[in-house]
């Protein structure tokens, strides 16, 4: 089993942890708080961001829509589909680099006017 492409980035894992309800000492969770395992498999199959496509994300006050990122992860299949190992992938007015085997995403561009992308071995337009 390749772990990286099953589970989210740490970041991601603590953030959704410390987002969940807090608790009592020696009571039972809340019922709608998810457990480890679920917050894991809620993950399995999506893209995850490389922290410096994270910081591109920030600093170029990208916000993606969960519709976009099921685009984005779904383009990321048929990349590993055809073979490819580091594809772009235009999402809308966005544009991604994604390390097909690790399923990751290198960086993101949301100004694609002028851009420039090398070692690429493929593209999918979204």
């Amino acid at each position: 089993m390749n772990v990286e492409q099953k589970f989210a980035s740490i970041e991601q894992i603590r953030d959704r942890l410390q987002t969940r309800p807090s608790t009592v000492a020696g009571s039972r969770e809340a019922d709608t708080a998810k457990s480890f395992g679920q917050i894991l498999a809620d993950t399995a199959g999506q893209v995850r961001f490389s922290k410096h496509a994270a910081q591109r994300l920030e600093t170029r006050n990208i916000d993606m829509s969960d519709e976009q990122k099921a685009r984005l992860s779904h383009a990321a299949s048929q990349a590993r589909e055809k073979g490819m190992n580091e594809s772009l992938v235009m999402v809308d007015n966005l544009a991604f680099i994604v390390n097909v085997k690790n399923n990751t995403v290198i960086t993101a561009v949301n100004d694609v006017d002028h851009a420039v992308f090398t070692n690429i071995d493929g593209a999918i337009i979204n």
